[in-house]
């Protein structure tokens, strides 16, 4: 199951399903633009953000009556029939999801809400979760949708969505998850996105590692680093990756898209989730040591691509 084509998203923004009505909780780097695009795309939105002064300037920038600022989770679930979650971690989840003035107290009386988390979990607690919500909530739904494309494919709506849960409540909401992705992918049972999505950072991450290795490398050795994506185009070695973040090693942004420290995250779920699948990732392994000392030498919150600056050993 899957939304493919540029067609089938232009159909679902032309034309959303009103009967549904959308919450939306976490309004950081990838939330703000993916909220954005489901407001454009037609459909009622109902906004929480930790920070209630974030969700108010959310509203303000949308200029529609179409969308409302909510003060609680709980206000979000009471005026929602599926809520999408982009939370920080594990921990942010489970609060707003079960927490004091969380969306299951709400849930409770509509009985039939779904949640899509868009988070990056442990596949473990990603089904944990799942489990919890639906023992809790008569006929709930609980979806780990995990998504990747960056802060340019949220905006773009060109995400790439990872799913884990029920074949027919996924359905029922692709639509409104088609505002700001290209893709909506069944990967199994609860915790399955989250898996997959382990399995996406891990080439990503090793990926950015060895372009990282390779800008070192032309750096010490004489070469002109700016021209390298340049040089690259075309060949085995080019990749979205490379024409994003190498420009990023040589100069680097002023604002992080996504930070060494968020990506060490994923990393340890990634070695956590090895562990328990009694598998070793060598790679894996070597590059999250490598950010372990960057956090250490203070990089945590630089953007991903200044990895080139911490010591290698």
């Amino acid at each position: 199951m899957a939304v493919r084509c540029a067609h089938a998203r232009r159909r679902c923004v032309s034309a959303p399903d009103e009967s549904i009505r959308v919450g939306f909780c976490g309004l950081g780097k990838m939330g703000w633009p993916m909220a954005q695009r489901l407001v454009a795309a037609g459909h009622r939105v109902a906004v929480w953000n930790r920070s209630h002064d974030k969700a108010r300037a959310f509203v303000r920038e949308t200029a529609t009556t179409s969308c409302v600022a909510c003060e609680t989770p709980r206000d979000v679930a009471a005026r929602s029939d599926v809520v999408l979650l982009c939370l920080a971690d594990g921990n942010a989840v489970e609060d707003v999801a079960f927490g004091t003035d969380g969306l299951a107290l709400a849930a409770r009386e509509a009985a039939a809400l779904t949640i899509v988390d868009h988070s990056t979990l442990a596949p473990s607690q990603a089904r944990s979760l799942a489990n919890r919500w639906q023992s809790a909530i008569k006929d709930g739904a609980w979806i780990d949708a995990p998504v990747s494309g960056g802060v340019a494919g949220a905006a773009a709506g060109t995400l790439a969505v990872m799913a884990g849960g029920q074949v027919e409540r996924i359905a029922g909401v692709e639509r409104v998850l088609a505002a700001f992705a290209a893709r909506v992918t069944r990967m199994g049972e609860s915790g399955a996105g989250q898996a997959t999505k382990l399995v996406n950072q891990i080439i990503v991450m090793t990926t950015i590692a060895a372009i990282a290795e390779g800008t070192l490398l032309a750096q010490h050795g004489g070469i002109d680093t700016a021209r390298i994506p340049a040089a690259l185009a075309g060949g085995w070695a080019d990749s979205v990756l490379l024409q994003t973040l190498q420009p990023r090693m040589v100069v680097p942004p002023q604002q992080p898209t996504g930070s060494i420290r968020t990506m060490l995250k994923d990393l340890h779920a990634i070695d956590e989730f090895a562990t328990e699948c009694a598998i070793v990732l060598p790679i894996a392994s070597r590059v999250r040591d490598w950010l372990m000392r960057a956090v250490k030498e203070g990089l945590g919150d630089a953007d991903i691509s200044q990895i080139v600056l911490a010591s290698v050993e």
